[in-house]
């Protein structure tokens, strides 16, 4: 029974060190530019909020502007 407890400590052990280690990864510079793609970044802007902002440039006759609080009779 202790054996077989040991093994399993023991393969949990390096099951721990492999599994966290199997997402490391060697990028080429070349490589660094395709990952730098607007597309692979969490805070970039999606389509459908592009085309959101462009419906409402439209029908508001503004542009852009979009973080900027308060009314447009200038008593912010």
């Amino acid at each position: 029974m202790k054996k077989n407890l040991g093994r399993a400590v023991i393969a949990l052990g390096l099951l721990a060190v492999v599994v966290p280690s199997a997402g490391c990864a060697t990028v080429r510079p070349e490589q660094r530019s395709i990952l730098a793609d607007p597309v692979m970044q969490f805070e970039s802007e999606s389509p459908e909020e592009r085309q959101l902002e462009h419906v409402l440039e439209n029908r508001e006759g503004s542009f852009g502007g979009g973080s900027v609080k308060g009314g447009g009779c200038g008593c912010n």
